[in-house]
């Protein structure tokens, strides 16, 4: 078997060729209450994208400013705090 003459290390070879970390991937969740229904889809008036609302709940990625803009503007939904 031939030897090679690269080095061989456990570095990577910048910051960047290491792996980031699931949670960095991914925005945080912001929940939502709907403090009038259990379940029912919301239609964003900008997207017209849909969000559900599933047992008094609505779940968006926090950097969709839209959906948390308009969650926000409307007293039927309360941000919950975790």
């Amino acid at each position: 078997m031939a030897k090679s003459d690269t080095p061989v290390t456990d570095l990577p070879a910048s910051p960047e060729a290491l792996p980031q970390p699931a949670s960095a991937l991914v925005s945080t969740l912001m929940k939502f209450r709907d403090k009038v229904y259990t379940s029912r889809q919301l239609i964003l008036p900008e997207s017209q994208r849909s969000l559900p609302v599933t047992k008094g709940l609505v779940e968006v990625p926090g950097s969709d400013t839209e959906a948390v803009k308009f969650l926000k503007a409307h007293d039927e939904f309360e941000l919950l705090k975790e």
